[in-house]
């Protein structure tokens, strides 16, 4: 009996000394600046951004978004645009302003732990940005129909929001070159060297939480390769609740299945994070027809900068609104 005991309690302290050397030493590496994500938005007129705006979320936090009216004093609907991972508001500028020239209400959110909405890099739970979400529609009720557009991993939020309980939020979904998952095949390695996943901590993390301990939940575990301008203004790395949560759920697969709203996506056909042309291939495997886009020579980047993409991605938007329009409408 005292050898099983033994043998139980060197086994435990294996384990705990495991655990304890993942969540120090198991963190993320360090990415080299990757040029075709940092030097795209060098050459966009920021000018004529507009100033942030604020709503209060559930928890009495002050979160930002900046507001684009619709051209012309008539408007066909609202757009939410979610940006990228390390991201804000400002970078989806460029297909906001597009979107308020076709007619369209565009708000561009500063998602929490990103830009002007509380502190950088992190949140309090997972499940957060969902209730953010649904805290902005209540308090800026943009006008119907809503399309919710994400970009990269906010195109992944947008998923993970297309799937749940809370999708008729939202009228129609828009994914430009989603996260869909480090499973899925449309996944590069690092994500062609935008990312540095601490694995090990994220491992721990998790094991940690299965027994209901999360007081690590706000370590950092994924590193993003901005240059040293770009830190200064955006968010260099994300703790485990926030990247756990800015992505699609762990089952993509079923979260695809989930979808029950109208959904587009638009990639880039030169791509250099995601395999652009394994999307479809993802929702149909799944039984969704979710129409795919695939803009000739544009990358990752340049799929909200570039007019042909952004016009793209507008008239898809047009699509889905005119799709389900009613006849003599």
């Amino acid at each position: 009996m005292k050898r099983i005991v033994r043998h139980v309690l060197v086994s435990l302290a294996v384990m705990l000394l495991a655990l304890a050397l993942a969540l120090v030493f198991g963190g993320p590496g360090e990415p080299a600046p990757m040029p075709s994500i940092n030097d795209p938005f060098h050459g966009v007129d920021f000018s004529a951004l507009p100033a942030l705006s604020r709503f209060t979320a559930r928890d009495g936090t002050r979160l930002a978004f900046r507001g684009y009216p619709a051209a012309g004093g008539t408007t066909e609907g609202s757009v939410v645009l979610v940006h990228g991972s390390a991201g804000s508001s400002a970078s989806m500028h460029v297909l906001a302003k597009a979107m308020a020239m076709a007619g369209y209400a565009a708000y561009a959110l500063d998602i929490r732990g990103h830009g002007g909405s509380g502190p950088k890099g992190t949140i309090a739970y997972i499940g957060q940005l969902e209730d953010d979400l649904e805290d902005f529609l209540a308090a800026v009720k943009p006008a119907h129909p809503i399309t919710l557009a994400g970009f990269s991993s906010g195109g992944g939020f947008a998923l993970r929001f297309a799937g749940s309980a809370r999708q008729k939020l939202f009228d129609n979904y828009l994914l430009l070159s989603p996260l869909l998952g480090r499973k899925a095949p449309t996944f590069r390695p690092d994500s062609g060297g935008w990312v540095k996943i601490g694995l090990p901590r994220i491992i721990a993390i998790s094991m940690l939480n299965a027994i209901g301990v999360r007081i690590f939940n706000g370590l950092p575990v994924l590193n993003f390769a901005l240059d040293e301008q770009a830190k200064a203004v955006l968010t260099p790395h994300y703790s485990y609740n926030l990247a756990l949560n800015f992505e699609p759920r762990r089952d993509y697969r079923a979260t695809i299945r989930a979808m029950g709203q109208p959904c587009r996506l638009v990639a880039g056909q030169d791509d250099e994070v995601f395999h652009a042309d394994r999307f479809a291939e993802v929702f149909k495997n799944e039984g969704k027809d979710v129409p795919v886009t695939l803009v000739p020579g544009v990358g990752h980047i340049p799929l909200i900068l570039a007019p042909a993409a952004v016009q793209a991605a507008v008239a898809q938007v047009r699509s889905m609104d005119a799709k389900a329009a009613p006849e003599g409408q």
